[in-house]
């Protein structure tokens, strides 16, 4: 029988988490109002600041926005910055005694300096594979001459999400179809990537693995997560943010034990609090970590949700709190499926195609279940889901299962209750999980 002491501590931890807390999101794009909005229902205060101007009408009627988000900074009991490029101020509010969620100078750097996050990982004894950064794409032409084979071209820095599909995956084992792109398109890349790797390529199964970070250790369980970056099924077209993901929780497997445990010390010396995944392709000779992910990510967070069986409100007190805890989680699988339009291939907020959409109706057949359904670039208008902002990616659509076919019948048949103009999504989303699950577990990194 537990004794009165315990008892009592957990009934005041309770009555402590249970309480309406004031949150204050501050986003340079609009990506963690779904979040916010989980918040509200949950029966907290929300406002949220978004600095970009074409994202200015998302979120409208879901979540309240305000024009400065310092002036809120003392009302609110948690500031969670949602993105890099943020860590000197949440260093310094952190000083301050303020309870921060997201940025360290240092994380940041892991994320957006890409040779920076590659070198870190090499000092800590994690496996990497070689890469390059360049400034001028006049030498990365001349290295690739110099040096033939097969790359992969990455921007660093923090890209908006438009700029994204800018990565490329070089398929001749001579580099000849990256070399051709980077002579064609050195002058205007140059604007848009002024920095970049060229990192050589390997064949295997890409997967992640992250955790949320308190400030000194990892809240377990982890996540094991599988990303579809292409616009189209099958892996085919422009790499996007992300169409989908795969995911589940584990407990600390052979993956997570030779990657990011690995960068245990590092974390708690730069004071972080927040999630941390780092993305690797693996294969049967070893783990190749590729780029780490030191903010939410996008649809990551959504999709976690779906998952996530502590209330929100409460796993990100705590997590701030800096706080000892474990995640209540559901087992099996989740499955969350991008939904867009066509104005996510342009992204001017001027552009034809985007007027076209734009305050367009997201409507449901029964709307009166929305389970699963989350927000992105949406806002609502007299009681009505409208289109908003300029990126084309409206919802994730979600659904959980004791099997990935189990959470994929679930996520598309929720899919079937959305009702949007020319409405796009990939429906292949956790389908490669039979060939890549069988493989991963030979290998022995899920265990």
């Amino acid at each position: 029988m537990p004794n009165g002491k315990n008892n009592g501590n957990n009934h005041e931890l309770a009555a402590r988490t249970a309480e309406p807390k004031k949150f204050l999101f501050v986003s340079l794009e609009a990506l963690s109002g779904d979040l916010a909005w989980t918040l509200v229902k949950e029966g907290h205060q929300v406002k949220a600041y978004v600095k970009c101007e074409s994202d200015a009408d998302i979120y409208d009627g879901f979540i309240e926005k305000v024009d400065n988000w310092e002036e809120y900074k003392d009302w609110a009991d948690i500031i969670i910055f949602d993105d890099v490029g943020f860590g000197a101020i949440a260093e310094k509010l952190r000083k301050q005694g303020k309870l921060i969620i997201g940025g360290s100078n240092y994380t940041d750097k892991l994320e957006m300096d890409r040779e920076f996050g590659q070198s870190e990982m090499k000092n800590q004894g994690i496996n990497i594979l070689p890469s390059w950064q360049f400034s001028d794409y006049g030498e990365a032409i001349n290295f690739i001459k110099n040096n033939p084979a097969r790359y992969v071209f990455k921007p660093c820095g923090n890209l908006m999400s438009s700029e994204k599909a800018l990565l490329f995956l070089g398929e001749d084992d001579d580099g000849k179809d990256l070399l051709e792109l980077l002579e064609q398109n050195k002058d205007n890349w140059k604007k848009k990537a002024p920095m970049f790797i060229l990192q050589k390529f390997i064949n295997g199964v890409e997967v992640a693995v992250g955790a949320f970070f308190n400030g000194h250790d990892f809240i377990y369980p982890i996540n094991v997560n599988f990303e579809h970056k292409r616009i189209f099924p099958g892996n085919i077209g422009p790499f996007t943010g992300e169409m989908g993901t795969l995911m589940y929780w584990s407990s600390p497997n052979k993956l997570f034990k030779l990657t990011l445990e690995k960068m245990l010390p590092k974390l708690q010396a730069s004071g972080y609090i927040g999630y941390v995944d780092i993305n690797c392709i693996v294969n049967g000779r070893g783990i190749y970590p590729l780029e780490f992910t030191t903010r939410f990510g996008y649809p990551t967070i959504q999709i976690q949700q779906e998952g996530i069986l502590t209330p929100n409100g409460e796993w990100l007190y705590r997590l701030a709190k800096g706080e000892d805890f474990e995640l209540k989680v559901k087992r099996g699988f989740q499955v969350g499926v991008c939904i867009a339009v066509e104005s996510m291939f342009s992204d001017t907020i001027d552009s034809e195609t985007v007027n076209l959409y734009h305050d367009l109706a997201v409507t449901f057949k029964n709307p009166a279940n929305i389970d699963g359904v989350h927000i992105f670039d949406v806002k609502i208008d007299k009681g009505i889901w409208r289109i908003a902002g300029t990126s084309g990616v409206l919802l994730v659509v979600t659904g959980s299962g004791t099997t990935v076919e189990d959470a994929r019948n679930m996520a598309y048949g929720r899919i079937k209750n959305i009702i949007i103009p020319n409405i796009i999504y990939r429906t292949d989303i956790g389908a490669g999980w039979a060939v890549d699950g069988d493989r991963l577990h030979t290998w022995g990194y899920l265990r």
